[in-house]
């Protein structure tokens, strides 16, 4: 089971640390990846950090203002947030893949397990 959390609302410019934790599983066996989905919008990949080589993507729209990371021995990965903008307004979920020796690519969306989701609302 995935859990997201550390949303909430923020003025533009703002910085928020969203929480991806696991229980029953340990997430460094498995490709974890940030997921937002915006009011009447498209679920649309933010950021991804492979289980394999610990490399990492983003999503261009982000990409310079997020940063992704993990910490093993908390069994938690990390999106942090700066600059955030109005744009950035979504439920955010966290969710989790076993590529096997592959790592994150562009376009991956089809995660197998996926958390509750976490709400970040960014005022201008």
């Amino acid at each position: 089971q995935l859990q997201a959390s550390g949303g909430g609302s923020v003025q533009a410019r703002g910085s928020l640390r969203l929480s991806c934790t696991a229980s029953g599983f340990t997430l460094d066996d498995y490709t974890i990846g940030w997921i937002r989905r915006a009011p009447g919008k498209e679920r649309e990949g933010v950021s991804c950090i492979s289980s394999n080589d610990g490399s990492t993507l983003y999503a261009d729209f982000v990409k310079g203002r997020f940063t992704i990371s993990r910490n093993n021995a908390k069994n938690t990965v990390y999106l942090q947030m700066n600059s955030l903008k109005p744009d950035d307004t979504a439920v955010y979920y966290c969710a989790a893949i076993d590529l096997g020796g592959y790592g994150c690519y562009r376009g991956l969306i089809n995660y197998d397990y996926w958390g509750q989701g976490t709400l970040v609302t960014v005022s201008s």
